[in-house]
């Protein structure tokens, strides 16, 4: 069903779609679980599920049953968490609030890049390019049952770009004078997984000038010698770099205490 708002000087069509299933995983390694409902942790995902992250910006996988359905494919095999029917596909795109039943609230982040675990389903992975689904996060909480309504109203929120360079550089530039965070978070705060690790020195070597990339550290929240003047930029800040003598001669040896300096809330969205 859709409906049409006219405003002073916009348009705005929402489409009311219905929620057809709902999956849950509660650990690695194990099956989808089908439920009946599941319950909606604001700014956090779906309670009980291994992605709930409150940093993450792929707390949730929507998908549009019309996409499986004409790719055969099963539900719950994408290893999505909504699948909703009865959608206007035109709209249902990054950047869209969907508003269930009970009142809880989705933002739609990206599209779910197609990966080798779901390559056994299809043909090819770029069949699925944009039919896998759409990640998004908890704006408000609430419960959703299967058969709930579902209001999607496009363009409510900027969507995230696709790709994670930009993500990236969205993400530094939020990063509060005086605070740090670590490669880990990064690549969490940003939704890829952990093989991007070998390309954060790259990211940080083409970031443009003005990026404070010098508030990025690296796993072990160690100053990072490709970055001009790590140290003095950090210290120039208010932040204490402090050196660990170890009984191994290590080339870098400069630390900053992330309970003093760590950022609590490193998330672009």
């Amino acid at each position: 069903m859709k409906a049409t708002i006219k405003g002073h000087q916009n348009r705005l069509v929402m489409n009311v779609g219905i929620v057809e299933y709902l999956f849950l995983k509660q650990k690695h390694k194990t099956p989808m679980s089908s439920l009946s409902k599941i319950y909606l942790c604001q700014e956090y995902g779906i309670e009980g599920d291994i992605n709930s992250d409150r940093t993450s910006p792929r707390q949730i996988l929507l998908v549009d049953a019309n996409d499986t359905n004409k790719l055969s494919i099963a539900p719950g095999e994408l290893r999505e968490n909504i699948v909703l029917k009865e959608i206007d596909s035109a709209i249902f795109k990054p950047g869209a609030k969907l508003t269930f039943s009970s009142g809880a609230e989705i933002r739609l982040t990206f599209y779910c890049e197609p990966c080798k675990r779901i390559s056994h389903l299809v043909d090819s992975l770029q069949s699925i390019e944009r039919k896998r689904g759409i990640l998004g996060v908890v704006v408000t909480e609430g419960k959703i049952i299967k058969g709930d309504h579902v209001v999607i109203k496009p363009n409510y929120f900027p969507p995230l770009s696709e790709i994670p360079y930009q993500r990236f550089l969205q993400l530094v530039n939020k990063i509060p004078p005086g605070k740090v965070i670590t490669y880990k978070q990064v690549l969490k705060s940003i939704g890829v997984d952990r093989s991007y690790y070998r390309v954060m020195p790259l990211y940080l070597k083409k970031a443009p000038t003005g990026y404070p990339i010098h508030r990025v550290l690296n796993s072990q929240g160690q100053t990072i010698s490709h970055i001009s003047q790590h140290r003095a930029k950090l210290a120039a800040e208010g932040v204490e770099v402090s050196v660990k003598q170890t009984s191994v001669e290590k080339s870098n040896n400069h630390y900053i205490s992330l309970k003093d300096y760590g950022w609590q809330s490193p998330s672009i969205c």
